[in-house]
């Protein structure tokens, strides 16, 4: 069996990630037939077929699902390796691996990246970004050290610390009717159109929230997923609907004619962990928990100021 190129995985995550030809192949910096050719190649090399595809949209076959699981581990590794090695002829003998997510409050990412290690002075931070299911479950196989995830359940093979505990946004135009409230509850949605992060994002949030909706028996009239941000806010656009994301995605598009306000559903919470493998005995990763510990409950005993509402 011949072995996919590592750039033709790259491309097939990328377009998994983006379900989306033409955005898929702005983030490669190449053209859409060249992205199309690449798939086409790849999947003709390993004689299965991992997208549907109709036009600019595409979605994974079951088999694509999975073999995109175990491709971004691939790429993961011969990512590390490179770096890792690159790091070693750098001086630096000391390297934890931390995962974040593209959501993730930039704040809290320099917070913990900042952690200095008396014990080892020549410590270097990588950060791989990623979904937080998929770094939970890097975390779990040991190719990362540590990460920081928002929106997984517990898991018996992690430990994690709490960080946060934020309210979902939810994402309207200016002029909406519901951008008189100060603050949202789900019964305001009823009846309207709903952006939600796909399922392949957060599964966990997804079915949590479609959860609480059911039970609380309010129903949209019709949901759009999204991927990014951005993507929401076109959406919000078009469709005149609302949009549930985290609080840094939802500031990301807070201008332009769009506006935010907190969903004031208790249940409905973003819990933001630090996470290490349960069984871990590296006295690195053990250091610098304790040491990011300790500074994330300075400057959360300390408060930060609160955002004021955009609009």
């Amino acid at each position: 069996m011949v072995l996919p190129d590592i750039g033709l995985l790259q491309a097939a995550i990328v377009l998994a990630e983006e379900l989306h030809f033409g955005r898929a192949a702005d983030r490669l910096n190449m053209s859409q037939p060249t992205l199309s050719k690449q798939i086409f190649r790849l999947e003709r090399s390993i004689g299965l077929h991992l997208f549907e595809h109709n036009h600019q949209a595409a979605e994974l076959t079951p088999a694509g699902q999975v073999f995109i699981a175990e491709a971004r581990e691939v790429v993961f590794h011969a990512e590390r390796a490179v770096l890792s090695a690159r790091a070693v002829v750098d001086g630096s003998t000391e390297i934890l691996n931390l995962g974040k997510s593209s959501y993730m409050d930039p704040f809290l990412v320099s917070l913990v990246t900042s952690v200095h290690l008396p014990l080892f002075p020549a410590l270097k931070i990588k950060v791989w970004s990623n979904y937080s299911n998929v770094l939970a479950q890097q975390v779990i196989a040991g190719t990362l050290d540590v990460a920081l995830i928002t929106g997984v359940p517990p898991k018996s093979k992690l430990s994690t610390m709490e960080i946060t505990r934020n309210p979902y946004y939810v994402a309207m135009l200016k002029g909406d009717e519901l951008a008189a409230y100060q603050q949202l509850h789900l019964s305001h949605a009823q009846g309207r159109i709903w952006m939600l992060l796909g399922p392949h994002v957060n599964s966990y949030l997804y079915d949590q929230l479609q959860s609480v909706a059911a039970e609380k028996e309010i129903h949209p009239s019709d949901i759009y997923h999204f991927t990014s941000p951005e993507e929401a806010s076109e959406l919000v656009r078009e469709h005149r609907g609302v949009a549930f994301l985290p609080k840094t995605a939802a500031w990301r598009i807070a201008r332009d004619g769009l506006t935010i306000r907190p969903l004031a559903e208790d249940r409905l919470r973003l819990i933001t962990s630090l996470a290490v493998r349960a069984d871990s005995k590296s006295k690195l990763v053990g250091e610098f928990v304790k040491a990011a510990g300790r500074k994330l409950n300075e400057v959360m005993q300390r408060g930060q100021s609160k955002l004021p509402l955009t609009g």
